[in-house]
């Protein structure tokens, strides 16, 4: 980690203290660290989730947030430990605070979470996805992983991503990784397949390590796009993670072909049973020149994810996210270095892993060089994409907004093989746009007032504590 400053030392060893209190007695002092956490998140939009946070934690009928946060406590302590001091402490409080000024510094985005692919070769070949055309033709170098780090960590960056391509082609890259950086959160997108023995032992030893296991519903509808015999392999890799007590989740992607499976109470009941702490959602995207348009999800479909995973966010002991139809969660698009960015495997650095198109690469420019670079200027300028927060995407729900985007920036495809004009790709997500528009305009008219009034709320009840402090004394 980046040398910290006399104010980051002393919050990070107020933390830990914190940390230690909490261990003592969980159920009492938890609240003691969001507390904690709010205090010095001043400036950062942490505070809607922080207030949804404080809403459920005594309210009986959110029990199962309750249930969640507590199953930490039947994990390894040092992977526990690992997991609030990096992800609390140094990615959110200290890692937000210096992505602030340098944000103020250079007018640009800088991104909480860097999702990168160490390389394009995976063992499995799906259906719709991109990287199964590539092969191992593509792969960053150890020394190139370890330097995007060491720059993301000046500039507030601690989280990172491993995509691909299969990103445990590359684990013991990744376990070496971890030991480098014993201050940073990693997580992977992993399709499960190489989890073994010996690389659980190596996930206790580092203890910050979290894979996201891809799994598309059942066993039908994931060796359905997976290959045959990739869910046994996949309940097998579960075994393994929960008998050395570690932390995972799981990685859904739904398409045409299987929402209804991975949207049913069934699924998100099996994901409880096997002990996976969270899921993250995705939408299939028609990313490639020869990527199908039929696995796109109908309207019908999105909206109906949309009302499963909200129902089962506040019955169901996991958590969830989606990453379109949170978006009023996180004002829009998080894109672009607003949240996160991606870099594939040839070093071209992409606003978004669903946006194969570049004006940067990390061979020839530094990360901030990048983030004041014409495509990711445009990004911070022009987010939200949609005042319809449902609509946050460039590509998929705002109809040619990513083409003038990439046109305007000077920005070229970074397609390994067969490279797509972006005008084309767009047209793809056209009709799939326009109907969700009609959908998604009902639904925010509707329920607009969600997250906007969980914000209103705790930023008046911030300003009267704050009133409170500066009272003169009586």
């Amino acid at each position: 980690m980046a040398d910290r400053t006399a104010k980051e030392a002393i919050e990070a060893y107020g933390a830990q203290k914190l940390i230690n209190y909490v261990d003592k007695d969980p159920e009492t002092n938890i609240p003691k660290i969001i507390d904690w956490v709010d205090k010095h998140m001043t400036g950062h939009d942490f505070h809607t989730q922080i207030q949804t946070f404080r809403n459920v934690m005594d309210n009986p009928d959110y029990a199962n947030w309750h249930d969640l946060l507590f199953s930490l406590w039947d994990k390894d302590n040092g992977v526990r430990r690992a997991a609030f001091e990096n992800f609390i402490i140094n990615a959110t409080v200290i890692g937000c605070a210096r992505q602030d000024q340098y944000k103020a510094k250079y007018d640009c985005n800088i991104p909480w979470a860097i999702l990168m692919d160490p390389t394009s070769a995976c063992n499995l070949h799906c259906t719709g996805c991109w990287a199964a055309e590539y092969g191992n033709k593509l792969n960053m170098t150890y020394d190139e992983l370890d330097d995007i780090i060491n720059q993301g960590n000046e500039l507030g960056t601690f989280m990172y991503i491993y995509s691909g391509g299969e990103p445990l082609v590359r684990k013991a890259d990744i376990i070496k990784l971890c030991e480098a950086h014993p201050d940073n959160m990693f997580l992977a997108f992993t399709n499960g397949t190489l989890i073994d023995e010996q690389f659980a032992e190596d996930m206790v030893r580092v203890k910050n390590f979290i894979p996201a296991i891809s799994l598309e519903g059942n066993e039908e509808t994931t060796d359905a796009r997976r290959g045959k015999g990739t869910y046994q392999k996949i309940m097998r890799a579960i075994d393994i993670l929960n008998e050395h007590k570690l932390v995972f989740g799981f990685s859904c992607c739904y398409t045409a072909a299987n929402t209804e499976v991975i949207g049913s109470e069934e699924n998100f009941d099996d994901m409880v049973k096997f002990g996976a702490m969270f899921a993250w959602f995705f939408t299939y995207m028609p990313v490639g020149k020869n990527a199908p348009t039929d696995l796109l999800a109908s309207a019908e479909q999105r909206e109906y994810m949309y009302h499963q995973i909200r129902k089962f966010r506040w019955t169901k002991p996991i958590f969830t996210l989606d990453f379109w139809n949170d978006g009023e969660f996180v004002n829009g698009c998080i894109a672009g270095g607003r949240n996160f960015l991606h870099i594939n495997a040839n070093g071209d650095i992409e606003p978004c892993a669903f946006t194969h198109y570049s004006d940067s690469n990390i061979r020839q420019k530094t990360l901030i060089e990048t983030y004041t670079s014409p495509l990711f200027q445009l990004y911070h300028k022009e987010q939200p994409f949609n005042e319809n927060q449902l609509r946050p995407c460039p590509l998929l729900d705002n109809p040619g907004r990513l083409a003038q985007l990439v046109e305007d920036a000077g920005a070229h495809s970074t397609d390994l093989l067969d490279q797509e004009n972006v005008e084309d790709l767009c047209e793809k997500c056209h009709a799939t746009a326009d109907r969700w528009a009609v959908v998604a305009d009902e639904l925010w008219s509707e329920d607009k007032t969600t997250s906007s009034r969980i914000r209103t709320e705790y930023w008046a009840e911030r300003e009267k504590e704050e009133e409170k402090e500066a009272a003169p004394v009586a």
